[in-house]
């Protein structure tokens, strides 16, 4: 067995586009992408990765305008999909950050 050093944010893009749903005998990617907006809280770690494996693991990187339409955008998508598959967000720590979770909050909401 090889051992394969990873960072953690190397491992969690590497997670992620490893991770399938399954109904009906039909699977689907989880995470179909990442809207991701970078900063300096995530820039070094889970940019790096993105950018590193992203394309080799089939997980495509999209930079929206703002945090909570990045969110908005994936509740679309998961609804498009019948919520086989989503899209996963980041953003650095600040006030954009707060904005995805009242997104994140109407998603529950609306189950």
């Amino acid at each position: 067995m090889n051992t394969q050093r990873l960072t953690v944010a190397q491992a969690l893009v590497k997670f992620l586009a490893a991770q399938f749903t399954e109904r009906d005998g039909r699977e689907e990617r989880l995470i179909a992408g990442v809207w991701a907006i970078f900063g300096h809280g995530n820039v070094s770690g889970l940019g790096q990765a993105l950018e590193e494996y992203g394309k080799e693991v089939g997980l495509p990187t999209y930079r929206p305008q703002n945090e909570q339409a990045m969110v908005h955008a994936a509740i679309a998508y998961a609804k498009h999909k019948n919520r086989l598959s989503t899209f996963a967000c980041t953003a650095s720590v600040g006030p954009g950050s707060t904005n995805m979770l009242t997104a994140a909050a109407t998603a529950t909401v609306n189950r």
